[in-house]
C-alpha cells in the first residue's frame, strides 16, 4: 500500500517542480529582476541608463557626479517605480544601434536621442519629451551663416548622430567632413580652429556658446527633431511606465521645473 501510495505523491512532487522551474525561467529571463509594477530589471532595485558623456545639459559629470535634464527626467521614473538610477557611459553607436539592449548593458537609453524610424525598428520609443533641431557652430565673427558658405573647409560632426546624417547629405560636395567620437571632441576642434564649423542639436550647441562666448550658433536648420527615452524592443511595461511618468510630469509642472533648471526658462508651449 505504501508503494502505491508513493507512486502519485511522486509524479506530482515532480509536476509541482517542472511547474515552478517553468515561472522561475519565465522571470528571471536575462538575469533581470522584477519589480515596480511588472517592469523587469536589467539588475534588481537598480535603472540602468545608458548615455554616452559628455552632452550638457543633458547629461555631464560635474564634481564627479552625473547630471542633467535628461538625468533629472530619469530621476522621476526611478522615484517611480522605487528604484534608484545608475548611469552607464557608453559609445553612442551601441545606443542607437540597440546593442546596448541585446547585451543588457542598460534598462533604458536617455541621451538626447532622437526618434528616427530607423532606430525605431530595433528599440521602442517612450512619447516624445524634447523637441531639437539641428545647428551649426562657429569661432565668432566667422563667415559661415550656411552650409554652403563652407565650400572647401573642413566641417564636423558627431559620430552615430542625425547630424552627422544632415552634413552628409546637405554640406557642400569640396567641404572636408571630419568624424568625431563625441561632442567634447567636436566642439573644442571648433573652438581651437581645427575644424571650420560643427553641427549637431541646438540645445548642446547654445549650452556650450553661453560657457564659450568667443565661439557663436551661426544657423539653425528645422529638421523637426524629437528625442525619447528608449527601451529594448517589446519592454513595453517599462516603456507604459516611461510614458506615464512624463506626461504627469508634463501636467503637474515637473517637467517645467526641470527645463528652467537647465535652459533657463519654460519650455515653448504647443
Amino acid at each position: 500500500m505504501s508503494v502505491r501510495t508513493a507512486l502519485p505523491v511522486t509524479a506530482a512532487a515532480a509536476a509541482v517542480a517542472l511547474l515552478l522551474t517553468g515561472c522561475t525561467s519565465t522571470k528571471s529571463e536575462g538575469g533581470k529582476g522584477d519589480k515596480g509594477g511588472g517592469v523587469q530589471f536589467v539588475t534588481e532595485g537598480v535603472l540602468k541608463t545608458c548615455t554616452h558623456l559628455p552632452y550638457p545639459p543633458f547629461q555631464t559629470k560635474k564634481g564627479g557626479e552625473v547630471v542633467g535634464f535628461d538625468v533629472d527626467l530619469v530621476d522621476l521614473i526611478a522615484e517611480e517605480l522605487k528604484v534608484k538610477q545608475e548611469i552607464v557611459n557608453t559609445p553612442f553607436e551601441g545606443i542607437e544601434t540597440g546593442q546596448d539592449f541585446s547585451t543588457n548593458k542598460c534598462d533604458l537609453a536617455a541621451s538626447g536621442l532622437t526618434i528616427t524610424p530607423e532606430r525605431d525598428k530595433v528599440m521602442d520609443f517612450s512619447v516624445p519629451y524634447f523637441d531639437a533641431t539641428q545647428a551649426l557652430i562657429t569661432r565668432k565673427g566667422k563667415p559661415y551663416k550656411e552650409l554652403a558658405d563652407l565650400k572647401g573647409q573642413k566641417f564636423g560632426y558627431q559620430k552615430a548622430t542625425t547630424g552627422g546624417e544632415y552634413a552628409k547629405k546637405n554640406a557642400p560636395k569640396s567641404a572636408e567632413l571630419v568624424e568625431f567620437e563625441d561632442l567634447g571632441l567636436l566642439l573644442a576642434a571648433v573652438k581651437s580652429g581645427q575644424i571650420a564649423a560643427g553641427i549637431n542639436d541646438n540645445g548642446v550647441l547654445y549650452d556650450y556658446v553661453k560657457q564659450n562666448p568667443d565661439t557663436e550658433v551661426a544657423a539653425e536648420f528645422d529638421t523637426g527633431e524629437q528625442y525619447g527615452i528608449a527601451v529594448r524592443t517589446g519592454n513595453d511595461a517599462l516603456r507604459a511606465k516611461i510614458d506615464e511618468v512624463i506626461e504627469a510630469a508634463k501636467k503637474d509642472g515637473r517637467y517645467d521645473e526641470i527645463y528652467k533648471k537647465w535652459f533657463g526658462t519654460a519650455p515653448e508651449s504647443k
